[in-house]
């Protein structure tokens, strides 16, 4: 191994995660925020036409093999109603997911973060995600109030999704590092470390306790990693194995 310029990480189950996810209390703020609501729109026909909506988007990502836009799903719903927001797409988006969920560090996160810093370790996000970059952005900044990344990628501002080696091509572009200068950290054993490996970073396999107790591990059943790579269960170990090289 070699001592990274910069780690790239993953979003979801990496740097935080989304509990208790409630659609329903996302769609309730949003609409706060309506100008217009049709006369005899009911809050049941709005929550089917968002959940017929969403379904559409979760069909099409499948078939497609990319992330198409949460506001794209809410657009297609409140436009059909005749429902007008005063905020921007961005607005809603921000409101949309904070209330459904206001997200939470993974365990030691600041602290490893912190530490990188501390030794000039750069660091960034390559996530995917149905929000934007700059929606993940924000959200990061809020959660990580004492850090912020170099640049932060979502893959639904883009036409593919890892692990598409594309996306951590335009990611080691915008580092301005050569591929042997970055690591990548994720908790998806295909979409993370396949991809990381297939440009050529170093891959970082974190396996983490998700939300219901279990280890990452079991959503990764059937796949090997046929490729040098660091397993780590804990951000201490990473900051060790950093601080080692």
């Amino acid at each position: 191994m070699k001592k990274p310029e910069m780690i790239i990480f993953d979003y979801g189950h990496t740097l935080a995660y989304d509990p208790d996810w409630d659609a329903l209390r996302g769609e309730e703020a949003l609409l706060k925020h309506a100008v217009c609501i049709p006369e005899g729109c009911t809050m049941a026909r709005i929550r089917q036409e968002i959940s017929e909506a969403y379904a559409l988007v979760d069909e099409l990502r499948k078939k497609a093999g990319c992330d198409i836009p949460c506001v794209t799903a809410n657009r297609l719903a409140y436009e059909r109603l005749g429902i007008q927001f005063s905020l921007s797409p961005l607005d809603q988006e921000i409101v949309f997911w904070t209330a459904a969920s206001p997200g939470r560090q993974m365990p030691d996160t600041d602290h490893m973060l912190d530490s990188l810093k501390d030794m000039g370790i750069r660091t960034a996000v390559l996530s995917n995600n149905g929000w934007s970059g700059e929606a993940l952005r924000q959200r990061l900044e809020r959660l990580f109030p004492r850090h912020r990344f170099e640049f932060v990628m979502s893959s639904c501002d883009y036409p593919v999704r890892k692990p598409d080696i594309r996306l951590f091509e335009i990611a080691l572009r915008k580092s301005q590092c050569s591929a042997d200068q970055v690591w990548y950290c994720g908790d998806s054993i295909k979409a993370d470390l396949y991809g990381a490996h297939a440009a050529g970073i170093f891959p970082v396999y974190y396996v983490c306790e998700v939300t219901d107790g279990r280890s990452n591990d079991h959503k990764n059943e059937g796949l090997t990693i046929p490729f040098d790579h660091l397993r780590v269960s804990s951000w201490a170990e990473l900051t060790q194995a950093v601080s080692a090289l």
